[in-house]
């Protein structure tokens, strides 16, 4: 028959729906999403929200809310993907930012010296937003910048690309840093 009930594709819509709502890192079949502290409280929001009704005050301020914090884990993952390619790793950066249930510290002693830069990063630098609580992601991304000694010169980048600034001030194109 022309038409036939075993189409592959009839529920594509669907299964991507379903995707984008279990895929808290925006990264497709992340299994890693309840694995952090900071997956778990998306993950608690998440389910939540879908226990309200979708006409509910309470529902419109959760979806808010993820979408904010979605947004802003898009938008640090950005900015880090932004220096590493600066730095040259623009082949390397999807695959440093990575990171999984099965990713491991590449040196144990490396986790103290990962753990200062990424404090560093996110007292000196604008890498993250000032509400960001630091995750264990991006620990792992520094271990990695650590193996391929490439930690300092990241922490360089990102002072210059994202430097600290008091509060209320604002940078405009001319006074951005040369890329």
């Amino acid at each position: 028959p022309l038409c036939s009930n075993n189409n592959p594709y009839a529920s594509f819509g669907a299964t991507l729906a379903r995707d984008e709502e279990q895929n808290l890192w925006s990264t497709p079949h992340d299994v890693t999403h309840t694995e952090a502290d900071d997956d778990r409280v998306l993950y608690n929001m998440i389910v939540v929200r879908n226990q309200l009704d979708k006409d509910s005050e309470e529902w419109q301020k959760l979806n808010y809310d993820i979408y904010t914090l979605r947004q802003t884990r898009k938008e640090v993952r950005s900015r880090w993907k932004h220096i590493l390619e600066d730095l040259g790793f623009q082949k390397e950066a999807d695959s440093l930012l990575s990171v999984t249930k099965l990713s491991i510290i590449s040196d144990s002693q490396n986790m103290g010296k990962a753990r200062d830069i990424l404090l560093k990063l996110s007292e000196e630098t604008n890498i993250f937003p000032t509400s960001w609580e630091l995750s264990e992601r991006y620990l792992f991304v520094v271990d990695r910048l650590i193996a391929l000694d490439a930690a300092d010169e990241f922490f360089k980048l990102a002072s210059v690309v994202y430097p600290k600034r008091a509060s209320g001030e604002r940078v405009d194109d001319s006074q951005k840093a040369p890329q």
